[in-house]
């Protein structure tokens, strides 16, 4: 592909330079193919781990992105690059591609949110197109946040802090080759989004650190997360509010808390999520495996979910719909309204559990869940003694060999699995 360097010759104080790229992208926006290729040390980013680089970023971002010929703009590689909370806003003119080789790192210090946005970080917004990859790490440096956090010290106040990265607005996104570790809270989120494609990442951050979702995926549809290792503090995955068309393949998980659809219907909300996939993932010393969980007094519906082929080792609740959730200081009241659980299938799931209750559906008494579908499970004690399944107003059926025995009660049912179109289709049809 051809391609131009302006390493060098773009100098921050070099007017005539940065005038010659403005003026250069539309004499080459007609040469198939042809990519500009910038670094943000070209801007002034020193990437020393101390001094803050984030004018730099912004001034390289605001270029690449007004360029009318595709760019590339390089995070370079061996140097750690201290950003404050920033904004990269979309659209651009042409196709841009943000390649981290090195190390992005946030601020320690939680004051610097101070009168800011305490949700974000690193934030794009309105792209289309965009490409983020290059083997480089984004370090959200949340020890301090999580010392402050009340889940840590019940004396503190409960207060927001950024998700690490965030897309909203977005599509046709590529995210890959990359490591996030120790974010603020979640590490990566996508919200109002569409045609996300994210694989080969590393996210990493303690057992013990509160609220670091891996990846979550917020009224969202038509993505694919795959080949990827999440260890982190809370859910690997969350899928929630508004989601659909959702494949998520191959996923190391472990430690956190698994794979999760939810939480939906806090505070008397209308969410739904529907036509979900997970497939083929491992998922070891979590507190959870695959879940569903939702609040009472919300409404909407989960609903066409497959989870699929996935291996447990040493999970607490490898299986679970929970409609009594309950993620607060103080208890929840009972209610009558429910978010809707309908057509859930569990197959090919195997290994081992660290609690008793290997399969637990509790599930609403004036919304029950219905329609679940267990085939070809295949789980046994981590320890060596017996794992049960547990059942409320729940109904459904089961094939092929099922252990622990399916407690789900039977009524006349037709099942119907689908992911998304664009996905690989697969339909489970079973009578009763």
């Amino acid at each position: 592909m051809p391609s131009i360097d302006l390493a060098g010759m773009l100098a921050p104080s070099s007017f005539p330079s940065l005038l010659l790229f403005l003026l250069i992208p539309p004499f080459f926006a007609g040469v198939a193919g042809f990519t500009f290729r910038l670094s943000v040390d070209e801007f002034g980013a020193v990437g020393n781990g101390s001094a803050d680089d984030t004018q730099a970023f912004l001034d390289a971002w605001n270029v690449s992105c007004s360029s009318a010929t595709r760019t590339i703009l390089e995070v370079p590689a061996g140097k750690v690059y201290l950003v404050r909370p920033t904004n990269f806003a979309g659209p651009c003119k042409a196709r841009l591609k943000l390649a981290i080789r090195g190390t992005i790192i946030a601020p320690s210090d939680p004051g610097i949110w101070d009168e800011l946005d305490p949700n974000k970080w690193l934030y794009f917004r309105g792209m289309n197109g965009l490409v983020v990859e290059g083997g480089g790490t984004i370090d959200g440096m949340g020890h301090e946040w999580w010392a402050r956090s009340c889940k840590r010290n019940a004396t503190y106040p409960c207060r927001r802090a950024p998700k690490a990265v965030t897309f909203h607005q977005c599509k046709h996104l590529t995210i890959q080759e990359l490591t996030l570790r120790n974010s603020q809270q979640m590490h990566m989120a996508f919200s109002s989004c569409s045609h996300i494609w994210v694989s080969r990442l590393k996210v990493i951050a303690p057992a013990e650190s509160p609220n670091t979702d891996g990846i979550h995926i917020s009224e969202s549809t038509s993505v694919l997360v795959k080949d990827s290792t999440i260890r982190t503090g809370d859910d690997c995955i969350s899928i929630v509010s508004n989601s659909s068309n959702v494949q998520i393949s191959r996923i190391v998980c472990g430690p956190g808390h698994g794979i999760s659809i939810g939480s939906l219907g806090k505070s008397q909300s209308y969410d739904q999520v529907h036509n979900v996939r997970v497939d083929g993932c491992v998922i070891s010393n979590t507190e959870n495996g695959v879940r569903i969980k939702t609040w009472q007094g919300g409404s909407g519906y989960a609903r066409r979910i497959v989870f699929e082929n996935i291996l447990m080792r040493n999970v607490s609740n490898p299986i679970i719909i929970d409609q009594y959730y309950c993620d607060s200081p103080i208890p929840c009241q009972n209610q009558t309204l429910a978010v809707k659980v309908d057509a859930i299938s569990f197959i090919g799931i195997k290994g081992t559990s660290a609690t008793k209750d290997a399969v637990k559906f509790a599930c609403s008494d004036s919304f029950p869940c219905e329609n679940l579908f267990l085939k070809d499970i295949n789980l046994s004690s981590e320890s060596g003694g017996e794992v049960t399944a547990s059942c409320w107003k729940a109904s459904g059926f089961s094939l092929g060999f099922v252990n622990p025995p399916s407690c789900l009660s039977s009524a006349g049912l037709l099942i119907e699995q689908y992911s998304n179109s664009s996905m690989t289709h697969n339909a489970v049809v079973g009578y009763i």
